[in-house]
């Protein structure tokens, strides 16, 4: 499923597009204690987050699988 935009939200929550049009919530709160996505509790980092071929990426490199986005987003469209 490929990404077409992201938005962050408060909270560490970020809004995704697909392609199929499906606007979806996923929670980044469970991963930020793991490795490099410890530094997005820095909410500067946080916010520069962008889409990066089909998934998204942030400032500092760190990225996620585009399938684990869509499965453990929330559907809200």
């Amino acid at each position: 499923m490929r990404l077409k935009s992201v938005n962050p939200q408060e909270n560490y929550l970020l809004l995704l597009t697909f392609e199929n049009g499906e606007i979806r919530q996923f929670d980044m709160k469970p991963y930020l204690d793991l490795g490099i996505f410890q530094e997005l509790k820095d909410l500067k980092l946080f916010q520069t987050v962008r889409t990066s071929f089909d998934t998204i990426e942030w400032a500092n490199e760190a990225d996620l699988d585009p399938e684990l986005l869509y499965q453990k987003s929330i559907r809200l469209e």
